[in-house]
């Protein structure tokens, strides 16, 4: 469903998920850190669904550029996270970390539900935007959820990979953040990286809005 549109029709149709799925994981990690103890994101204003609070240049212009080219991905700003407030330093860093991609999971599921309504509706030209407008919301959710819990620092995925093979130092994830960038971005541009997204992907897409 709506692999005809054109790369500005993707774009518009695109943005408004894209926005809300960048903004409310990176607002999960920083309401999830306040509650374990941690206000620096608080204080620094980015517990707001402001998009200007969250929005990250580069990570903007990427998803315009790829949603003109194909499908649209890009990032937010990360949230400032300081782990020496929280409570259980080291089991709340793993619970606000998951927070992200798990806000991704439940918009995914809320999509989901939208776009099985939408294809119920009568046929028309209404209900083929809201259904090609719902599918967008899911694939763009779905997609950062497997993509932030892959173990390449800086995704949320490392952090979780290094507390189960019981790193003590957690932060060695974000000492190791640009390495892993350099390895994420070679990594993006291979079929691998389409293989292990469209493994993930596809049963979750089934399960949540196809069975």
């Amino acid at each position: 469903m709506g692999t005809d549109l054109d790369p500005l029709q993707r774009i518009i149709v695109a943005l408004p998920a894209f926005l809300l799925a960048i903004i409310l994981h990176e607002l999960a990690h920083g309401y999830v850190a306040y509650l374990l103890g941690d206000d620096t994101a608080k204080r620094a204003g980015r517990l707001t669904l402001s998009p200007v609070a969250h929005l990250d240049f580069l990570g903007t212009l990427m998803f315009l550029i790829s949603s003109w080219t194909g499908f649209g991905f890009g990032w937010a700003k990360p949230v400032p996270i300081s782990p020496h407030l929280l409570r259980n330093p080291r089991r709340d860093r793993v619970l606000l970390t998951v927070a992200g991609p798990l806000a991704n999971l439940l918009q995914a599921a809320a999509w989901a539900l939208l776009f099985r309504v939408a294809v119920r509706l009568p046929q028309g030209s209404l209900s083929q935007a809201v259904g090609i407008f719902c599918f967008y919301g899911l694939i763009l959710n779905l997609v950062f959820f497997v993509f932030n819990l892959l173990p390449i620092p800086p995704l949320d995925g490392s952090h979780v990979a290094a507390w189960v093979l019981g790193v003590r130092d957690l932060s060695l994830v974000d000492r190791l953040a640009p390495m892993g960038f350099v390895v994420l971005i070679v990594f993006v541009q291979t079929r691998a990286f389409d293989w292990v997204i469209g493994v993930a992907v596809t049963p979750l897409l089934h399960l949540l809005a196809l069975a």
